[in-house]
């Protein structure tokens, strides 16, 4: 049954369970102390049965979407059907779709991969997630080689949900936002001021599903009810995704190597988006940090 298998490390107080078979996500990510826990990504169901109920998942080869699955690479149109239900535009890659297989794994740290073959996106990759969890947190980086033998254009990102309630925190520094519309795509670039400032603000149930640049590569998380701080880090990361649903309960804080819907935009604009365009064999990586603080 879907969901059934999954990966275990432990370290000290903290937890992190993964679940190769829905798209190599990780499905639980805990401070354990005797008779309790406490969920520090969201808490999921157990077995896991559905990516997006996950507490979070890799983004490859793209970050979140592609405007009417359409876009020109070189003298090519590549044309891909939706994969969300209820939304006309793809978006996230393969990866999260699919299931990963588990290189190796030990009490700490575990591989997963995963293979595509040219397809609908048709060009062939692997990608490679490594974990290594520590008493204070965990490193997780996330690898992309074009095994192609054309160029292939990539990008990748996590996408990690945080619980969240009326007093819960963000702090982290952009410089500019997009505005975007009913189909959350980008509409205008601005700066990065009142509803769009990210500086030490409430962060629940703000109604927010944009993307950002200039991004600092930290962001850190915290709630006078949590007994720890959260840090999340990817230094050489510069687009940051922020989704904070007007409901509220959870929000998602994305760290992104290129701008929503940068594959819609001319090649010439791909580089300052953050589009890297691989070489035959060559390959791309995203290294991303969550710190455990206790208070």
């Amino acid at each position: 049954m879907p969901g059934e298998m999954t990966t275990n490390l432990a370290a000290g107080h903290l937890r992190l369970e993964l679940s190769p078979s829905i798209g190599g996500a990780i499905c639980r990510f805990e401070w354990v102390d005797p008779g309790s826990s406490r969920p520090i990504l969201r808490q999921c169901h157990s077995p896991l049965e559905k990516v997006l109920d996950a507490a979070s998942f890799p983004l490859v080869p793209y970050v979140n979407r592609i405007r009417g699955g359409r876009f020109t690479f070189g003298e090519r149109e590549i044309r891909l059907a939706p994969n969300m239900a209820g939304d006309p535009s793809p978006l996230h890659g393969q990866g999260w779709l699919n299931p990963w297989a588990v290189e190796n794994s030990t009490e700490r740290r575990a591989v997963l991969t995963y293979s595509h073959d040219a397809g609908e996106w048709p060009w062939a990759y692997s990608a490679r997630q490594e974990f290594a969890l520590d008493e204070h947190g965990f490193d997780l980086t996330l690898i992309c080689r074009n095994l192609d033998a054309e160029p292939m254009p990539c990008g990748l990102g996590q996408h990690p949900y945080f619980p969240c309630g009326p007093q819960t925190r963000l702090d982290t520094r952009v410089t500019h936002a997009w505005t975007v519309d009913e189909k959350v795509l980008p509409v205008d670039k601005i700066p990065a001021d009142g509803r769009y400032d990210l500086k030490d603000r409430l962060v629940c149930g703000q109604g927010l599903d944009n993307g950002f640049g200039g991004w600092g590569g930290e962001a850190r998380m915290s709630d006078p009810d949590w007994p720890y701080d959260v840090r999340l880090s990817s230094p050489e990361t510069r687009f940051f995704q922020l989704y904070s649903p007007a409901q509220g309960g959870i929000f998602v804080a994305e760290p992104v190597s290129h701008a929503n819907a940068a594959l819609n935009a001319p090649a010439g604009e791909w580089r300052d988006l953050g589009i890297r365009v691989l070489e035959p064999g060559a390959e791309m990586s995203l290294a991303m940090r969550l710190d455990v603080i206790p208070k």
